[in-house]
């Protein structure tokens, strides 16, 4: 389980700190998938930086599963057991698909190995296995590669930034249907930041973050309602 106590993150613009992520508490339980939605610029992405130790929290806590994992740097959270997939995929020259894998898994992969994973996200391994992981790469083969890494391993909590941005349909259908999976199967806790209204629908509670504060907080069937009947809905997009 992972719980984030009175969480608060502050950024320095021109010699004076702003808050952007203002006293945040949450749970996820094991399992369960958290989707956190909200206006752009309201601290969604921040949170997830500061949940994945990209960026440094000004004070709170971070704990998983008893473990205060506060202080770890991105490596250490990632040997903790937190998973991650960024907003921009990162993109390697020199690196193969194959390679990238084995680094994701933590050991030298087998070549069935390899062709599951990536047969598991769309990819064809004979075209793929031996690819540079560089700018040759779409923007949906880079985000089915960046799921296959973070799936290239058990983790106890998976993070995703907007995993919708910057993929086709097709792409964005494969990748619905790695979180149906992941989630059906109740091994990995998900924290997934989306407009979508598709993954938004797949939660099993939403978080809205607005200003940096959670605007509100439940289960989807109370959640979704009001944000489809919000005047401006700026927070939901439709696949």
């Amino acid at each position: 389980m992972l719980e984030v106590k009175n969480l608060t993150f502050k950024v320095e613009e021109n010699g004076v700190k702003r808050s952007i992520v203002k006293d945040v508490s949450f749970q996820v339980e094991d399992g369960e998938m958290l989707v956190i939605t909200g206006p752009n610029g309201g601290g969604k992405s921040s949170l997830a930086k500061v949940l994945m130790g990209i960026a440094k929290e000004d004070s709170g806590q971070i704990i998983l599963d008893g473990e205060d994992i506060t202080s770890y740097d991105i490596n250490h959270r990632a040997n903790a057991g937190i998973g991650f997939a960024f907003q921009q995929s990162p993109r390697f020259k020199g690196m193969t698909v194959k390679r990238l894998l084995s680094l994701a898994a933590d050991r030298e992969l087998t070549h069935p190995e390899i062709c599951k994973m990536l047969s598991s996200v769309g990819l064809c391994a004979q075209e793929y296995i031996e690819r540079e992981v560089d700018g040759t790469l779409s923007g949906g083969e880079m985000k089915r590669l960046e799921i296959a890494t973070v799936l290239a391993k058990p983790h106890k909590l998976c993070i995703f930034d907007e995993p919708e941005a910057g993929i086709d349909l097709w792409s964005f259908s494969m990748l619905i249907q790695q979180f149906e999976k992941i989630h059906s199967e109740k091994k990995e806790s998900l924290v997934l930041i989306s407009h979508q209204e598709r993954i938004i629908q797949m939660a099993d509670r939403i978080m809205v973050i607005e200003d940096g504060k959670i605007a509100a907080l439940g289960e989807t069937k109370e959640i979704l309602p009001t944000l489809l009947t919000k005047d401006s809905c700026a927070c939901l997009n439709k696949a």
